[in-house]
């Protein structure tokens, strides 16, 4: 019998998940943009704001639903998750209370602590920004800070690094939060290790490493992530076996603490002379990640839903060997003052041998159009990391004054530099 699913969201990661599903199962799509990627793979697509729970029921038992995938942290916050399980709609996504691990940064530091889980920095919470600014300007050492609540990754900022001291003070009393997480500064190399989590299973993916700075050679401002890569195995070149291992016990300690959690767990780790530490946990693909792990996943997505749905055990999960680079187009001047309305001339005849996913555009009957976010994504997959990032840098010829593009993403002579950056740390 034929399943029918339900996605929830309208970006890149959004587009990643309906490629990975669409083939297999009867595919409809609700977010608050019409994304034309997805659009093109799903029998049916109505525009409905990721946070609007009801409208999102009414929906899913319109199409008569059988499960949900959720892609944004919006919606899960909200709720969403609940109100289509408790309408009997399976939904891959957690609820909202174990959606916490990400949504409430406060809370993902303390569950650590209190469960034990390794990995976790020296932190402190704070529900006043006067007093979280007077911790930071007392700490020895160098720190990030971080608001408690969903900031779309560009709200932490990090002292020694981004930014003085004397700066991180002024950012927490003149920022709109109260609630802070104040915590050691991590140094060495992040990766990402996103994992399938159902009945108390849990089956990782390829780590990842995501470029949030927004210009080349990691300069600039925090973006929601400028591009990603992965090598032809689970690790990454600057990573052991050993590191990928760690990591994962992370996750497992996590989920043994959270019987109950559903979905992808994203850990965020810092690769220091310790092994890895938590930078944070995500209840949900990455935006890139998800480009570049659910193209090589040769296990059909689908039946990681249907396992976990039956209440089955989750398949082992097979890739298919191959590197690749994910590098995103944003409109010019993106994060800070972003120039929207450029129309996008690109479409999957234009992009080569590379996958092309559209994020935030505006589709409009004249054309497509940027927004104020992150435009289009292009995936590059080959026998190495090199082979996959020409595959890239060709898909991006096209690309215009109108776009800004971090084109050192995925070369060699980047990755070197983490390679060093880590034998540096080892003292090797």
């Amino acid at each position: 019998m034929s399943e029918t699913v339900l996605l929830v969201g309208g970006g890149g990661r959004e587009h990643a998940i309906a490629r990975a599903v669409a083939g297999d199962a009867s595919l409809y799509a609700c977010a608050g943009n019409r994304n034309p990627g997805i659009a093109s793979l799903a029998d049916g697509f109505e525009q409905i704001g990721e946070r609007d729970a009801d409208a999102i029921v009414d929906y899913a038992e319109r199409v008569d639903a059988d499960l949900a995938v959720i892609g944004p942290e919006s919606a899960l916050e909200a709720g969403v998750a609940d109100a289509l399980d408790d309408a009997g709609v399976y939904t891959f996504g957690p609820r909202a209370e174990e959606a916490r691990i990400e949504t409430d940064k406060a809370f993902q530091r303390r569950f650590m602590a209190d469960n034990d889980i390794p990995g976790n920095p020296d932190f402190e919470t704070f529900d006043s920004a006067e007093a979280a600014a007077d911790y930071v300007a007392e700490y020895d050492g160098d720190v990030a800070v971080k608001p408690v609540g969903l900031t779309g990754g560009k709200g932490v900022r990090v002292t020694g690094d981004q930014l003085t001291t004397d700066a991180a003070v002024e950012y927490i009393l003149d920022a709109e939060w109260d609630e802070w997480v104040i915590e050691e500064r991590l140094v060495g190399e992040e990766f990402t290790v996103q994992a399938f989590v159902a009945n108390g299973e849990v089956r990782t993916t390829p780590a990842v490493q995501d470029h949030k700075r927004a210009y080349e050679g990691d300069e600039g401002p925090n973006t929601g992530g400028m591009g990603s890569y992965t090598d032809t195995d689970l690790t990454l070149p600057f990573m052991t076996d050993d590191d990928y291992d760690d990591a994962v016990e992370i996750i497992e300690a996590v989920v043994d603490a959270l019987p109950e959690y559903k979905g992808v767990l994203y850990g965020q780790f810092m690769l220091g002379v310790d092994g890895p530490k938590v930078v944070e946990f995500n209840a949900r693909f990455g935006d890139p990640e998800a480009m570049n792990t659910l193209p090589v996943l040769e296990t059909p997505f689908l039946e990681v839903l249907t396992a976990a749905r039956d209440g089955e055990s989750l398949p082992e999960l097979a890739f298919s060997g191959e590197a690749t680079v994910c590098k995103y187009a944003v409109p010019a001047g993106y994060p800070v003052e972003p120039d929207a309305g450029a129309r996008i001339e690109v479409d999957e005849s234009s992009v080569g041998d590379a996958l092309l996913f559209y994020a935030s555009v505006d589709q409009r009957e004249d054309g497509l159009f940027t927004t104020t976010s992150r435009s289009f994504a292009v995936v590059g997959l080959g026998d190495s990391i090199a082979d996959a990032e020409a595959d890239a840098e060709a898909a991006l010829s096209m690309v215009d004054e109108g776009f800004h593009v971090r084109h050192d993403i995925g070369t060699a002579e980047l990755v070197q530099s983490r390679i060093d950056h880590m034998a540096e740390l080892r003292g090797e």
